[in-house]
């Protein structure tokens, strides 16, 4: 019986192709969101600082904080992007979705930073860092794990259920669905993360920022 490294060493080599295709796509996202800040207007741009300088204001005026989204928002909003490629997976044209879905995060996270960075350089960098990674680091490769996975079981439905007339075999149904399970209470640490510590850091870093915005 192999042992449990040898098989995550042949899953990998299986899939590899895969995962890198599904980070490429990820990182291009980014570079795209990074870019789209170039394309915003001046008006644009103002209205977005106020809304920065008003939610900064509110963290140190305690009016906002971690009471602004509960726990279970939170984790129905991580939640939600493992849904729609779990579901996306279970068909045969779900499967450039799953692609777009990885694309378009990579295009939120990308224009977060970049207009962070953008506007506040160095400093924006740094509530970059305290707001939009933390969490991430759990999210991102939960979403990429979660695409590779749904991906793979629709080429398999393509092989045997479209091409070959068979019938899905449950054991692979079920490993479908438990990956994605797992997947999700992956999440529940980066929503704990999220609302316990990242509101924590942005009281630290709020009047920073509302110094620089001054």
């Amino acid at each position: 019986m192999p042992s449990p490294n040898q098989v995550f060493q042949r899953y990998l080599q299986q899939h590899l192709s895969l995962y890198l295709y599904v980070s490429i796509l990820f990182i291009m996202g980014v570079i795209f969101g990074a870019m789209m800040v170039n394309a915003l207007s001046v008006s644009q741009q103002q209205l977005m600082a106020q809304h920065l300088y008003n939610f900064f204001q509110s963290i140190t005026l305690e009016v906002g904080g971690d009471s602004s989204q509960s726990l279970i928002e939170l984790f129905a909003a991580h939640g939600r992007w493992i849904l729609i490629i779990l579901i996306l997976g279970l068909s045969v044209v779900g499967l450039p979705l799953i692609l777009i879905i990885d694309f378009l995060k990579g295009i939120l996270i990308g224009f977060s930073i970049g207009y962070l960075v953008g506007q506040f350089s160095w400093k924006g960098l740094f509530l970059a860092v305290v707001t939009v990674v933390p969490h991430n680091l759990i999210v991102i490769p939960v979403i990429l794990v979660s695409s590779v996975v749904a991906i793979s079981f629709s080429l398999y439905l393509i092989r045997h259920v479209v091409m070959h007339k068979q019938a899905v075999q449950r054991q692979q149904l079920h490993r479908y669905l438990l990956t994605h399970m797992t997947l999700c209470s992956l999440l529940l640490g980066a929503t704990l993360i999220q609302y316990l510590i990242v509101p924590q850091l942005l009281e630290w870093a709020a009047p920073i920022m509302l110094e620089t915005m001054s």
